[in-house]
């Protein structure tokens, strides 16, 4: 393992200690067998201590792990590259963090669309550090009436630190390109499932986040805001950002409680950087069993129960008239 958090130095601290026994082992006829198995055994303990207490700030931090998969892994590993990829809105051009096409899945033809990183700094520029512009919703949005058309079922996979905020995304209707998408993904005739992977960002999460179903991995994140930026609208610092994290209620579990998401798809132990196949085999058995269970419901059923779900969230107050 590389690229360790700084919650994780305990761990670092202790693969580093059995990698040199086991240089120790290699280099020379002494037998630190036993010295191996104890080390690995505290490890495997250490990391079971640590993983089961992660502060909401902690969870943040793995979902932001450089080596976390990304939409296009999750893609290419559930289709077994089987994908065939859409590009452009028909308006403006190619957006190039808002991916999206054709994949097969098990034998079953969805749309698959999603929010992509990079993986360095050429990468993330290309990619826009996974921050679409409108064009790239309206695009979301393109793919989604073609997968209407042909009665194909969409699923979206969610990682993005919010809609890009530069002022040409605003002349281009960054707003409105949003809301379009939030009210024409409520009345979409297929089933729409929809699975956060890693940052679930402000409405710029929410633009592909309309669905039968919305699912969480263990240690994704999903919120108005991210905890920096309240903590530098609340106490003009980053500094409070753990505070912050703790009291958005941003984690799969704070999610669940509130009614927010329908499920939560466990990662392997350390995050799902650390055995990605564990995690893209979770994903796709949740995929399978949701898929399932919307395509017993009619178009009609589906759309009413995916207006009624998102109709009832929070709690609003009517004012009573003045006597």
């Amino acid at each position: 393992m590389s690229n360790y958090l700084d919650f994780e130095k305990p761990i670092e601290e202790l693969e580093k200690e059995l990698q040199k026994l086991k240089d120790i082992a290699a280099k020379s006829k002494v037998d630190v067998s036993p010295s191996i198995k104890q080390m690995e055994d505290k490890i495997t303990e250490t990391k079971k201590e640590l993983y089961t207490h992660l502060s909401p700030w902690q969870r943040v931090q793995l979902s932001r792990h450089p080596n976390r998969p990304y939409a296009l892994d999750y893609i290419n590993a559930l289709t077994n590259g089987n994908f065939i990829e859409l590009h452009g809105d028909r308006t403006v051009k190619d957006d190039k963090a808002m991916i999206g096409g054709f994949g097969d899945i098990d034998g079953t033809t969805y749309m698959l669309i999603g929010q992509q990183k990079g993986r360095n700094t050429k990468e993330r520029q290309y990619r826009n550090f996974g921050m679409p512009n409108p064009e790239g919703y309206r695009k979301a949005l393109r793919l989604m009436k073609l997968a209407e058309k042909f009665n194909k079922p969409i699923i979206t996979f969610i990682d993005t630190p919010g809609a890009y905020p530069g002022l040409e995304a605003e002349e281009r209707g960054q707003g409105e390109a949003i809301a379009r998408n939030l009210l024409e993904m409520m009345q979409l005739n297929v089933p729409v499932l929809c699975i956060i992977i890693g940052e679930g960002a402000s409405g710029g999460a929410l633009g592909i986040g309309i669905g039968d179903k919305v699912l969480m991995l263990e240690n994704a994140w999903y919120s108005v805001i991210s905890p920096e930026n309240c903590s530098t609208i609340l106490w003009r610092t980053w500094n409070f950002k753990e505070k912050a994290a703790e009291a958005l209620k941003l984690t799969a579990t704070d999610m669940m409680g509130n009614h927010l998401i329908d499920g939560i798809i466990a990662e392997p132990l350390g995050g799902a950087h650390n055995n990605p196949a564990e995690v893209y085999k979770n994903v796709k058995e949740a995929i399978a069993a949701g898929m399932k269970q919307l395509s017993k419901q009619t178009a009609e059923k589906r759309i009413a129960d995916r207006i009624e779900k998102f109709s009832s969230m929070g709690v609003t107050v009517e004012p009573t008239a003045a006597n």
